[in-house]
Formats: structure tokens, sequence, C-alpha cells
């Protein structure tokens, strides 16, 4: 079978791929393999700049060392600032001092769940969650599962840098919502990962746990917004419950200020009505 997706630079998808192709179609012509392509897809990587925007090199002395900045700053905080770059396919220069970000991300995180002395953060609780961050870790859960199959690193990183300002404005967070976190960081930061997995008194490594799977049921939309028409041009917008009756939501529209001065004195021909879109209008 063919390998779903081929990730490379430019500069790979020539050899390498090359070499690959021409290797797969040998042994597809002497029938050791039953396809003829070997990848399914190709994916090319953008290339990092040096700090000076130009292509990295020794004789533009913008060369990079990795072994010295994960000295500095650790291998999960390399790791991750790459990945949060930008887009996979996209160009980026190179910002040493953008690693301060995402280190301070990984250093909130740890504070969280381990106190000064080394134990669990009393942040840590076996207590009811609210209904708001219970809906924001399943949108996360959604959102970062669905981030890594599209490869996009950058927003799937994004979103659990937001879970974590809303942690941090919750009295208390329990255990399995800070586990579901962890989950979620492991093939970004494995190692932070690893080690916070285990000071919560798990035996074994995270490798082998099962993905977080998010609750549709916590994420659907209670409230939807509706742009409101007159004549086909924007009027203004409403905001109503998903289920409500097609009536009510007529009867806000024409309510709203900035639609009633362009209805009144005029005739509604006709009230079109979009489910969760749009209300339009017609008058004369």
């Amino acid at each position: 079978m063919p390998v779903d997706l081929y990730i490379g630079g430019a500069e790979n998808a020539v050899l390498h791929l090359l070499y690959a192709r021409f290797w797969h179609k040998v042994l597809y012509d002497l029938g050791y393999v039953s396809t003829n392509e070997p990848f399914k897809k190709i994916v090319n990587q953008g290339m990092i700049l040096g700090e000076n925007g130009e292509r990295m090199s020794k004789s533009r002395g913008n060369v990079v060392n990795p072994d010295e900045v994960v000295k500095a700053w650790g291998a999960d905080s390399f790791r991750l600032y790459e990945m949060f770059m930008g887009p996979l396919e996209a160009t980026k220069p190179w910002q040493t001092k953008g690693i301060a970000g995402v280190h301070r991300f990984l250093s909130r995180l740890w504070r969280l769940v381990v106190n000064p002395d080394g134990g669990i953060s009393q942040k840590v609780q076996s207590s009811e969650l609210s209904h708001s961050f219970e809906r924001n870790l399943h949108r996360t859960i959604k959102k970062v599962t669905e981030d890594i199959e599209m490869l996009q690193f950058n927003t799937a990183i994004s979103a659990m840098m937001e879970l974590l300002n809303a942690a941090y404005k919750e009295p208390a967070i329990d255990r399995a919502s800070i586990e579901t976190f962890i989950l979620l960081l492991s093939p970004f930061a494995p190692h932070l990962s690893e080690e916070l997995w285990s000071r919560l008194g798990h035996n074994g490594t995270l490798a082998y746990e099962l993905w977080p799977v998010h609750n549709s049921d916590l994420i659907r939309e209670e409230k939807t917004t509706i742009s409101v028409q007159v004549n086909g041009k924007l009027r203004g917008t409403l905001r109503v419950s998903v289920t409500a009756e097609e009536e009510k939501v007529l009867q806000k529209a024409r309510e709203l200020t900035s639609v009633s001065r362009y209805l009144q004195g005029k005739k509604i021909r006709k009230e079109i009505f979009v489910p969760g879109r749009i209300v339009n209008f017609v008058a004369q």
C-alpha cells in the first residue's frame, strides 16, 4: 500500500522522493508491490530562514545551532516554537526571541499543575468544572485533533494556549481535565508532558494512552448570529437561540433599530428566513 503522506522540503521532493518513486516503480514492475506510486500525497514544508530573513548558510553567518537553542530553552520549547512559527508549508524567518513566548506557555502549565515544593498544585482538585470551561475543553479537543490531521500545528498550539488562559481563570481544575490537556500537548512537548503525567501518579508512559474524544453535545452552539438584511443589504445582526422559531426571529429582526428605520413607511412584500444564517426583508 502507498504511504498516505510524504512530508519534505523542496529539495527532498526533488531528490529523496525521486529515489523513492524510482525504487517503488522497479518493485512494482517486478510484481513485489501492488501500487504504481509510493505516496498518495506530498506536502512541501516551508524553509526556515535566518534571523536576517535570508536562507541559512555558513557563508552568511546566519545559521542557528539547534544544540545551543536546546541548551538554553529546552527541547520542548524548541519543538513547540518551530511548529508555532506559522503554517507548515510557509517560509518563515527564525526569531530566537520568539521562543520566549512558547517557553512561558510551558512554564505556566507546569506552575498550574506543580507547586513550588514539587507536589501537585492545590489548583488541581476533584471539583466540579464550570460549564463554560468544560465547553472550552471539548472545543479544544476537537480543534487540536482536526488541526493535527490537517498538519495545522500552529493553530492547534494557539488553541491550547487559549485553554490554559481559561484554566487560570477557574478557581480549580479537576485532575481528569488536566490529564486531557497533557495528552493534547504530548505530541508537541513530549518531555514536559511525560514528566507531568508521572507526577500525577501514572506509572506508565502516556504514549499508550487513548487520545481524547470530544463530546459533541457539549460543544454544540446554543445561540447563533443571524444577519438581517433589507432588500439584500446588511442592516444589522441578531443573536438568537439555534432552536428559535421562525416567527420569533422575524419579530426580533423587525424590532432592531438599525432595521426598523429602513422598513418604516414601506410595505414588506416578502420575508426570507434561512435558519441560522440570514433574515431578508424585501420591502417596497
